[in-house]
């Protein structure tokens, strides 16, 4: 049976509402970095890849921040570079012979979000001997066998932040 005129109009309704719910659904709430405005990472988060193991890109509230996944996969740049510090450092080795070091933050850590610090065996890392410097959080939904994939993803995008440090190990210290 088909539409009446007003039964037309009001299905069109209904379609363009739920068309505007769809496009004001909210962001993944992050809170910026101290040094967001930084230039630099407008060109980071422009250089993310729109999918990050397998996982889509995802709107966030905060400048120079994106996400990806449901629980966010999440990246802020522009947070407080760390100095000196015994906490591990990881180095991320690239194809090219390139790598980016990355400290791994316990999850009770006051610099994280509160966000990450309240999700059970999140694994957070921030750039070392980068400024500005880039934390990633992985909620333990997406941690695999190998949680530095998505660190590995996201090395092109973090090698726009020059690197002034690198980790050292300890046969590295006399």
């Amino acid at each position: 049976m088909p539409l009446t005129s007003p039964q037309r109009r009001g299905a069109l309704l209904v379609l363009a509402a739920s068309g505007l719910l769809a496009g004001c659904a909210s962001g993944v709430t992050l809170q910026p970095g101290e040094a967001a405005p930084d230039p630099t990472c407008a060109r980071v988060i422009q250089a993310t890849p729109d999918e990050l193991v397998g996982l889509e890109r995802r709107s966030t509230t905060a400048q120079a921040t994106t996400a990806w996944g449901d629980p966010a996969v999440t990246l802020r740049c522009g947070v407080a570079v760390p100095g000196p510090t015994t906490d591990r450092c990881l180095s991320v080795g690239l194809d090219d012979g390139t790598a980016v070091d990355w400290i791994q933050l316990e999850a009770d850590d006051e610099s994280l979000p509160a966000n990450a610090r309240e999700g059970q065996g999140s694994w957070a890392f921030v750039t070392y001997g980068r400024q500005p410097a880039i934390e990633v959080v992985v909620p333990v939904e997406h941690v695999t066998d190998q949680p530095t994939a998505f660190l590995v993803d996201l090395a092109p995008a973090v090698e726009i932040t020059p690197a002034e440090r690198h980790c050292v190990g300890a046969t590295d210290v006399r």
